[in-house]
């Protein structure tokens, strides 16, 4: 299942907008993390337009409920490069093709003014990003749900067997950590950096339960 979580929303016209965006995608899950404005104000539900239901079941949290998803995906303008291992992004196309619509996935998108900071970044597995014009990058916020579900909804080749869980994803990754710990480094920060960039590659790569478990196989012989 999929949901679509916004972080501090500032706009309440926005909110409704996305909430009538999921609706004509099919897509009922919203989640509000830290918003700046009331989602239930008239300015949002008459964006919302049929889709009041959304709007009215929509559930404000912090960001420790993002634990409960597999995956949570970032979208952001602001990428880096192969050296910013937090903001080096995948495709669109092939996050919404990887995806197993079974698996518990956040879509996360930033406040309207500044984004995802770094701190936020950090809760997510990978980033998304959308290709735009390098002079006027930045979405509106509705724009870029529209376009990232459109893509999710349009997507049928999904993968038959299903993905790792969350906790085994975990335990790979304290896998790699002992390995990482056992050997040398000459910085600390280097060895911290690989430990991140595995990480990523664990979550970026969609493994399958038996994928997961040749992976635990091989790291336990490692050790």
């Amino acid at each position: 299942m999929i949901t679509i979580v916004l972080v501090r929303p500032q706009h309440p016209g926005n909110v409704g907008a996305v909430a009538r965006v999921m609706a004509n995608f099919g897509f009922h899950s919203l989640m509000l993390i830290a918003p700046k404005c009331d989602h239930r104000e008239q300015e949002a539900r008459n964006r919302a337009k049929h889709a009041q239901s959304i709007l009215q079941k929509a559930k404000v949290r912090d960001f420790s409920a993002l634990k409960r998803f597999d995956y949570v995906l970032g979208t952001s303008a602001q990428t880096g490069t192969a050296f910013n291992i937090p903001r080096s992004p995948v495709s669109l196309k092939e996050a919404a093709r990887s995806v197993n619509r079974k698996a518990k996935i956040a879509l996360l998108f930033g406040s309207e003014g500044t984004g995802l900071t770094n701190e936020e970044v950090d809760y997510c597995d990978f980033l998304i990003t959308i290709p735009a014009s390098k002079k006027y990058g930045t979405l509106n916020v509705s724009h870029a749900v529209s376009i990232v579900l459109y893509e999710f909804f349009a997507t049928t080749a999904f993968p038959v067997h299903p993905l790792a869980e969350k906790k085994d994803m975990q335990t790979i990754a304290h896998f790699f950590d002992k390995v990482l710990d056992s050997l040398p480094f000459t910085t600390e920060q280097k060895r911290e950096t690989q430990k991140k960039v595995w990480r990523k590659i664990i979550a970026k790569a969609m493994l399958t339960k038996r994928e997961t478990f040749a992976v635990m196989g091989f790291l336990r012989k490692l050790l």
